[in-house]
């Protein structure tokens, strides 16, 4: 089957639907020898051949090898689909690789995501969310210098999981893709 990208990185924020959409896109790509990974797995394995005590207390030089690794895996291979929060970003530049960004215009929604995913309570969940995206991009500043990672223009399909659900964002996905099932 001929598609229009050879890889997908799938990008956004706390409870986005990133993991969801990873795992409805398996169904349709797995049975062609699409390969699915997520960013943390991609980080733990690094981390474990380098021999780093904890990924998040990694320096600057361990972030860009990483991202040199990830880099090459789209470069290189095929049939890739990769879910990290900067996967996109880090693929900016390569017209190979579908882009996708999911956003959640409505920030109660992703804290119901959160207290229900992590089973804790709603005030806990707007902690976590804040901390989190505090932490990461203060980080990734540091790292990569002021950019707004999830700016539109580094993706070439943002999708709005408030208003499109889990179904409809796979369809979009597959519809950018060129995906025709067979069947």
């Amino acid at each position: 089957m001929k598609l229009r990208y050879e890889n997908i990185t799938i990008s956004g924020g706390v409870a986005t639907g990133k993991n969801t959409l990873l795992n409805n896109l398996k169904p349709y790509l797995e049975s062609n020898g699409w390969k699915f990974t997520s960013g943390g797995q991609l980080l733990r394995d690094f981390a474990k051949e380098y021999v780093q005590p904890l990924a998040s207390l990694a320096d600057k030089k361990f972030h860009n090898q990483l991202d040199a690794r990830t880099k090459r895996l789209l470069t290189k291979n095929s049939h890739y689909v990769i879910e990290a929060w900067l996967a996109g970003f880090m693929a900016r530049d390569l017209n190979n690789t579908l882009r996708v960004l999911l956003i959640c215009t409505d920030h109660a929604l992703q804290i119901d995501r959160v207290a229900n995913r992590d089973k804790i309570t709603i005030d806990q969940a707007k902690k976590f969310i804040k901390e989190r995206q505090e932490v990461n991009f203060k980080e990734w500043r540091k790292i990569y210098g002021n950019y707004n990672f999830f700016d539109p223009k580094y993706y070439t399909l943002v999708i709005d999981t408030y208003s499109s659900g889990p179904l409809e964002t796979t369809g979009k996905v597959l519809d950018q893709l060129g995906y025709k099932n067979s069947a």
